[in-house]
């Protein structure tokens, strides 16, 4: 993983960046870390260090967190760079305590940042650990309820010495050996301990309380383009979902059938189809609207700009692509692909 120190680095007196370590713990939130990856080297290339991440355009930094999903992140990530810039002098907190005053840290980013980075004696507790320990202690207790007990057995473990290069190994143990499902406990270093091996029922731990079902919520998107091929499009409000991001003019998102509230005078078209789209706490059905507009037309909200598809968040980019093929075709009539009528994006916990 590109924000890792390996044992010979070490060794040699390397020590991991803070600043890398903390934005990586950020991009993983919710998020795995093969989709992590890329995003993580464009960030750095392009912002190198915290002082460069802290004079970034805030529209540039949400374009290039585009379709990494959870954009609160993004928004607390540019506060927590400037904090550290402003507050800090440039340097990050080495102490978990300090870490928790940054914008957008919480206790596992601030005991991840503070371990991983300052080799601090923290207990840093992430889904994979409380797996691990839950199958390790054989813990009956389900989650949520179960992670005081899981984060106490997981202190009884963490060493005074290099705690960081533990925390990471447990992680990564969690990740590729002792897995959600089918966990290869014959290479698990941890296989003679672990009391649900020994008893069998590795498989079935940790037991979890039943989710209550998401509510759908349903609503319209707009998507208008000029003639010299300028889309309308608006930035979404600082705050709630997709806060900050570009995308289609639409409706509210509500449980009830919205009622068509285009953003300018046309002759809006149904390209029949729809986008579906899962958030944390719901389901999203969204009807398109579309309309060819001429140059000097004036919509009563956005702006028309040339559109880059990588720019926008992921459900905004199912609708383009829903409707693009044919929208480029010569006769102007818009067809959805059948192939392509939903999409569903889910982030893991």
């Amino acid at each position: 993983m590109p924000w890792r120190i390996g044992p010979a680095e070490r060794k040699a007196g390397v020590r991991p960046d803070p600043y890398r370590i903390w934005l990586s713990e950020v991009m993983l939130q919710q998020t795995t870390v093969v989709a992590v990856r890329d995003y993580f080297r464009r960030f750095t290339d392009r912002w190198p260090d915290v002082a460069a991440l802290a004079a970034a355009e805030d529209s540039a930094v949400m374009a290039e967190w585009a379709g990494l999903g959870y954009y609160a992140r993004a928004r607390n990530l540019l506060k927590g760079a400037r904090a550290v810039v402003a507050e800090h002098g440039g340097r990050f907190p080495e102490t978990r305590e300090g870490l928790l005053t940054l914008p957008g840290v919480g206790p596992y980013t601030a005991a991840a940042v503070s371990s991983i980075a300052f080799d601090a004696p923290e207990v840093v507790v992430d889904g994979n650990v409380e797996r691990v320990m839950a199958r390790l202690f054989r813990v009956e207790t389900p989650l949520p309820p179960a992670k005081p007990e899981l984060t106490a057995l997981a202190a009884r473990l963490t060493p005074a010495k290099r705690p960081g290069d533990y925390a990471q190994a447990v992680m990564d143990l969690g990740a590729t050996i002792c897995t959600p499902r089918s966990p290869a406990c014959g290479i698990c270093p941890w296989r003679e301990p672990c009391v649900a091996r020994a008893e069998g029922v590795q498989a079935e731990l940790p037991r979890k309380l039943p989710k209550a079902a998401k509510p759908v919520r349903r609503g319209i998107l707009y998507l208008a383009r000029r003639t010299d091929g300028a889309w309308l499009l608006e930035t979404r409000p600082e705050s709630g979902l997709l806060g900050g991001m570009l995308g289609f003019p639409g409706t509210d998102w509500t449980v009830e059938e919205p009622q068509d509230a285009p953003p300018v005078a046309a002759e809006w078209r149904d390209p029949g189809g729809e986008v579906l789209h899962t958030f944390t706490h719901f389901h999203l059905r969204l009807a398109l609207r579309v309309a060819d507009l001429p140059e000097a037309a004036e919509p009563m909200r956005g702006r028309f700009m040339l559109l880059s598809p990588a720019h926008l968040p992921t459900v905004m980019r199912k609708a383009y692509d829903l409707i693009r093929a044919d929208q480029d075709s010569a006769t102007g009539e818009v067809q959805a692909s059948p192939s392509n009528r939903s999409g569903k994006t889910t982030r893991r916990k």
